[in-house]
């Protein structure tokens, strides 16, 4: 079936944009804004949603407003006037939610600090099934807005871009948040490379793909080329920790190296054996982010090795290589 949709879909797009290339660019860039169905499917992707749904059980849940439309939400553990306390923010990745999130969430709000972690719209119980780069970094900046100022925020996969496009204000409408601490896990680097693989997906000609990346410009403000993350994760001049695995099939270990090389203030991580998703509620991963939290990101890590000042990057900790499938 999945081999029949993307025949009948490439077909469509080559005879739409025989007539007209503007539009077949902009149809593309609907269909490549379009989220999941929120409801797990599966056995397994059910059973992680009751468990996190378990663990968010006791959360407050707020609807957010966002600026330019549309709606995202999020939860908060540990909120409320109980004295002076760390506050956290933790961002899902495409195609997930919260509950996902839940083991994560869970641990920091165990530390007593303030928790919120949101779901993107088009995602969870944000609702709708649109989502772009734009929309997240309105959410993220809504989230500042009403619960204040965040000491540190995780993020994984386009959730951690997604962070870093607000540290590094690359939204014209939009000032940097002030996050003082970004722990990115498994978080793509730039984004022109998911654009290039849609337009082959679809069999984008040339005329069409350009329309179809230029719809970024018209929604952000800025070029796609423009959110090349990578390279500026250390002018933010806030420490930054990357989590990744060489295992990982949905987000190339290369934007794990392209974000290492930045700078000093930017740490790398490898988390060998558990892919793109595991990585998330992975034990190890959980200790190396609370004791970056804490303030030590240089310290020695769960294995007693220690990341390198130099020029090269040496893994904070090593787990055996498991290439299992994901």
């Amino acid at each position: 079936m999945a081999n029949f949709l993307s025949d009948v879909t490439r077909r469509g797009f080559s005879l739409l944009q025989a007539v007209s290339p503007a539009l077949a660019g902009k149809a593309a860039f609907l269909l490549f804004c379009r989220t999941p169905s929120p409801r797990p499917e599966g056995a397994k992707a059910r059973a992680a949603h009751a468990s996190g749904a378990a663990r968010l059980a006791g959360a407050e849940r707020f609807a957010l407003k966002l600026a330019g439309g549309g709606r995202a939400y999020a939860y908060r553990l540990n909120g409320g006037a109980r004295g002076k306390r760390k506050r956290f923010l933790v961002t899902h990745g495409w195609g997930s939610r919260t509950e996902y999130m839940a083991e994560l969430v869970s641990m920091l709000s165990a530390t007593g600090a303030e928790v919120v972690a949101l779901d993107f719209p088009g995602h969870g119980c944000a609702g709708g099934r649109f989502l772009h780069m734009g929309l997240a970094v309105e959410t993220i900046a809504a989230a500042e807005a009403r619960f204040g100022t965040f000491d540190a925020a995780i993020g994984h996969s386009f959730g951690g871009a997604a962070l870093m496009v607000s540290a590094l204000g690359l939204l014209p409408h939009l000032a940097p948040v002030t996050i003082e601490r970004l722990a990115l896990i498994g978080a793509p680097s730039e984004m022109r490379w998911l654009f290039i693989d849609f337009g082959r997906l679809v069999g984008l000609r040339p005329a069409a793909q350009a329309v179809f990346e230029n719809e970024v410009s018209r929604v952000t403000g800025r070029r796609l080329e423009d959110f090349d993350i990578g390279g500026a994760a250390d002018s933010i001049g806030r420490p930054v920790l990357v989590m990744h695995a060489e295992d990982d099939k949905e987000v190339s270990p290369a934007h794990a190296r392209r974000y290492g090389a930045a700078g000093e203030s930017v740490r790398l991580l490898w988390a060998n054996g558990f892919g793109h998703r595991r990585i998330v509620s992975a034990a190890p991963v959980l200790a190396a982010i609370a004791t970056f939290l804490d303030g030590n990101p240089d310290e020695k890590g769960v294995t007693g090795s220690a990341i390198k000042k130099d020029a090269e990057i040496i893994p904070f900790f090593e787990l055996p290589a498991r290439r299992a499938a994901l």
